[in-house]
């Protein structure tokens, strides 16, 4: 991930708390970023583009360089494109690692739930880091859109939760057996 001050990531909002000691003068708490940033297979701005890193992050401790990030991140490739996974968390800058958490997702990553592991993984100026990403997130398995019939003759009853299914089957055999026994009596007192 790409993040670049001034470009990719730019403040929308000036924190109205005090100057922050431990980030770059003119920082403050409070101060709201919004950002999106290129997401590459590699640490290289001309590796493989992947997605995009799309949300904000707001500096949320008085004395540490510790964020609130809530991005979403957008898969542009591979066998996810289009889907997506929110994370969400801590983001303690001067911390080796991070562990954030996955919070939902959509299309092929609907409900995905997990965490991501997090670093800085390089400085390339003052205002240019390159973070890395490790996700580590699984999804619900979604139920089938369509069930396959218990019914050869009749593929498109399809079954129903527990005893729903026999109520049925019961109230179509008596109708059936009441539909019958109408014409049998019918044909009979025709015959008669």
């Amino acid at each position: 991930m790409h993040d670049i001050s001034g470009q990719t990531a730019v403040i929308v909002v000036h924190g109205p708390g005090p100057k922050h000691p431990s980030m770059p003068p003119g920082r403050h708490f409070g101060d709201t970023t919004m950002m999106d940033d290129l997401l590459t297979e590699g640490p290289s701005r001309e590796s493989k583009v992947v997605g995009r890193a799309q949300g904000t992050y707001m500096l949320a401790d008085l004395r540490d360089a510790v964020l609130v990030v809530t991005i979403t991140v957008l898969l542009t490739d591979g066998p996810y494109n289009g889907s997506t996974i929110v994370i969400s968390g801590l983001d303690d800058v001067f911390a080796e690692t991070r562990e954030l958490a996955v919070v939902g997702g959509t299309g092929q990553l609907r409900r995905a739930s997990g965490y991501v592991l997090w670093r800085t993984a390089r400085v390339m100026s003052p205002v240019y880091l390159v973070l890395e990403l490790d996700v580590h997130a699984s999804v619900p398995i979604a139920a089938p859109t369509h069930w396959p019939s218990p019914h050869p003759r009749h593929p498109n009853i399809a079954p129903h939760a527990g005893r729903l299914d026999y109520i049925h089957l019961i109230a179509m055999l008596i109708s059936c057996t009441y539909i019958i026994l109408l014409h049998l009596h019918s044909f009979l007192v025709i015959k008669s």
